[in-house]
């Protein structure tokens, strides 16, 4: 018992890390960028992924086609947040996931975005 009272105090004390992920299919090189205020809940992506419930349509459709064997799923970077007296994770967060955006370019046959 005492052990789980100490897994749960470690995960409580566990920081929340925002940051910008990827999912690559294997299979066509094709990749998503996402961005999250938990990258705890990159399982909680993948649940949604299993349940053909996620946002992005086309990455949901070749999930299911190629299996969950065929993507990989990486933390590309963790937001840094900034001591300052004006911080927005959101906004923040936002801008580091155009850069991604930008840098890859995950647009057409290289990705599941639409073009802007």
């Amino acid at each position: 018992m005492d052990r789980k009272k100490e897994l749960k105090q470690l995960y409580k004390e566990t920081a929340i890390e925002a940051g910008i992920f990827q999912i690559k299919n294997t299979k066509n090189q094709k990749i998503f960028i996402g961005s999250t205020r938990n990258l705890k809940t990159l399982n909680g992506v993948k649940f949604m992924l299993d349940m053909d419930g996620y946002k992005n349509k086309e990455l949901q459709k070749e999930w299911l086609v190629y299996g969950k064997d065929s993507f990989e799923f990486e933390v590309l970077e963790i937001l840094k947040k900034k001591e300052t007296a004006y911080f927005n994770e959101k906004e923040e967060l936002q801008k580091l996931e155009e850069k991604w955006l930008d840098h890859l370019q995950p647009y057409g046959e290289s990705g599941y975005h639409p073009r802007k």
